[in-house]
């Protein structure tokens, strides 16, 4: 798996307690080895995951090894970046963005909280 820096990874076996128990809003790119988008997002998402520490953690899941998790969530398209809150997926975005762009479509999910 293409692995952002400070990014965590999570399984189909630790996403219930990782993702969905989670206190914070949860940020997950549903990624693979082979996707070339990916490996764009992935200085992004480490970016992100410095910024803004203590407000969202942000985790990817390999959609070719973990097949239970993105079956679940009907995830066609790598990169696929979902937001969860509250054990409930709120926000789902397909394709690499740049990192302005993707504060910008995240800001509604810090309105909310």
């Amino acid at each position: 798996m293409i692995h952002a820096e400070g990014v965590a990874e999570v399984t189909d076996a630790t996403f219930d307690t990782e993702v969905l128990a989670a206190e914070r809003p949860v940020l997950v790119e549903f990624t693979a080895d082979w996707c070339g988008p990916c490996r764009q997002l992935a200085p992004v998402l480490g970016a992100l995951a410095t910024e803004l520490a203590g407000r969202m953690d942000i985790v990817q899941l390999d959609i070719d090894t973990n097949p239970g998790v993105t079956s679940r969530y009907a995830v066609l398209s790598a990169p696929t970046l979902m937001v969860f809150r509250s054990g409930e997926p709120v926000k789902s975005m397909v394709g690499a963005r740049p990192k302005r762009r993707l504060l910008q479509e995240l800001e509604d999910v810090f309105e909310t909280v």
